[in-house]
């Protein structure tokens, strides 16, 4: 069999291969593994995949037997997908968010994400590098560095940085070692990474894709979600990844909006007549990206779009004190429950343990950066602290209540638009991130979705565009981020440059 080339081919694309039968499930899971050998553990060296499934090419060969039977689960069914380290698999893979000191622990079961994409026919290809405890440890991290994995490299300049705390994933979609991957946010964990790394990445509405088995940071605003080269495939692996699940009762509040098949309803005319509000505090990343923007709205009016500019969230200086507040009360509660479910065998069974650990192991452990995120959570005292419940009442009210969702009603807007990122920074283990801006944490805390998808580039940097809406907005949101894609096929390959270029003559 003549086998389709894997690079740069959507998830689309290898479903109908797989369905008229010019590649196969187990072909796939070789191709893929073949590249990830030459990519990420050679050649540029990326390191976003921290470990492999060593039974991928038996599950393969299940599905295979399933298809010649007769059998087809849907559009997943054969596809090779990444996972987050973060997320749960009860299998020969570890589930460590990037620390060694959950290497050894097993989890009691899969994550119900994973679950769903078992049942879906998907193929757990392996686990993706991340930010060690999805950036939640230390305020001078850098983003893509783990203890167990290394650092995550940045495929279109391998000095620059992958973001995070999905690193891995964005990585490992933008240089075609999987057909798409699934991330975690807390704040701009899956949009960041999508963004400085020239893919799609969407944050659904906290519910409609369960945490549980997922490694907490904060249960108000960490959810999964899709990342991949293009919409469509996105809302692909939406679909598998959604449902209701009573261990995490959000799933419950929106089970009437949910769908199962999400790409059904992308509209590439959807621009049409749709009103975005252009979020102008949100653009001034810096001057030199000034000249990058025009192109992107002008783009947007072209496919009938009508902008509305500028809107204004208020009252964002408040906000970050009070996420901070919430993040902190909420990872040691997470944490706790987490690492008490892993059973009186587990390595760490709590925040404390985890802090004595890293201090034991720092020399592996903290080379670069600290812990003082952990310190201060820890610091914290229960859920029922006047304190939590007063900062997570002024999270949802600033940025939902009298933010997204009364600006959307104001100016009777579709959705909000902005740029996600500002373009990837140099890696710097030892000062850690130096982002010019984002966009992600109004969306993160009014628990509302966000979809972030290429619109362009600075000097061969990815630059992506965010769609943002009211709760339980995804179809809106995809639709509307589809036919932008369709408008500006703005994603460029990676090239996998040891460093910037010298800039252009002025």
């Amino acid at each position: 069999m003549n086998e389709p080339v894997i690079e740069e081919r959507s998830l689309s694309e290898l479903s109908a291969d797989l369905a008229a039968g010019r590649t196969s499930a187990q072909a796939l899971v070789a191709q893929y593994l073949e590249r990830i050998d030459s990519l990420d553990r050679h050649g540029p060296c990326l390191a976003s995949v921290i470990e492999v499934n060593p039974d991928a090419h038996a599950i393969a060969r299940a599905l295979d037997n399933e298809r010649s039977a007769g059998r087809t689960r849907g559009p997943l069914h054969g596809i090779p997908v990444l996972i987050k380290d973060n997320i749960a698999t009860r299998d020969r893979m570890a589930t460590t968010a990037g620390s060694l000191a959950l290497v050894g622990s097993m989890p009691p079961e899969d994550a119900f994400l994973v679950r769903r994409l078992r049942a879906a026919g998907a193929i757990i290809l392996g686990k993706t590098n991340m930010s060690e405890w999805a950036n939640g440890r230390s305020l001078q991290s850098s983003s893509g560095w783990s203890a167990r994995g290394g650092l995550t490299r940045n495929p279109y300049v391998l000095d620059r940085s992958a973001s995070g705390s999905s690193s891995g994933s964005a990585v490992a979609v933008a240089a075609s070692l999987c057909a798409a991957a699934v991330g975690t946010e807390t704040d701009g964990s899956i949009l960041s990474p999508a963004s400085v790394c020239g893919v799609v990445g969407m944050k659904p509405t906290v519910g409609l894709v369960s945490r549980h088995g997922v490694i907490p940071i904060s249960h108000s605003l960490d959810t999964p979600g899709p990342l991949a080269r293009n919409v469509r495939d996105c809302a692909l692996l939406l679909g598998a990844l959604s449902g209701e699940d009573p261990r995490d009762t959000a799933t419950c509040d929106g089970a009437a909006q949910r769908l199962d098949d999400y790409a059904a309803g992308l509209d590439g005319e959807s621009l049409r007549g749709a009103r975005l509000g252009v979020a102008r505090q949100f653009f001034a990343f810096h001057d030199l990206l000034e000249p990058a923007y025009p192109p992107m709205l002008a783009a947007l009016e072209r496919a009938g779009a009508v902008l509305v500019d500028p809107v204004t969230l208020p009252d964002l200086d408040r906000l970050g004190a009070a996420k901070r507040t919430v993040l902190l009360y909420e990872m040691k509660a997470g944490l706790n429950a987490y690492l008490q479910g892993l059973g009186p065998n587990a390595p760490v069974r709590s925040l404390v343990d985890i802090i004595a650990f890293n201090q034991r192991n720092a020399a592996r452990e903290m080379p670069w950066f600290s812990q003082d995120i952990f310190l201060m959570a820890q610091a914290k005292g229960p859920l029922s602290d006047a304190e939590y419940r007063e900062a997570l009442a002024a999270c949802r009210h600033i940025a939902c209540t009298d933010g997204i969702e009364a600006v959307l009603r104001e100016h009777r807007l579709d959705a909000l638009i902005a740029p996600t990122a500002g373009p990837a920074w140099c890696t710097d283990l030892l000062l850690g991130d130096h982002a010019v801006g984002g966009s992600t944490s109004p969306a993160a805390a009014a628990g509302t979705p966000s979809i972030s998808v290429p619109a362009g580039n600075t000097h061969g940097l990815p630059l992506g565009l965010s769609f943002f809406g009211g709760a339980w907005s995804e179809m809106r949101l995809l639709s509307l981020a589809y036919a932008f894609e369709q408008a500006t096929r703005a994603r460029l390959k990676p090239r996998y440059l040891p460093r910037m270029e010298s800039l252009p003559p002025s």
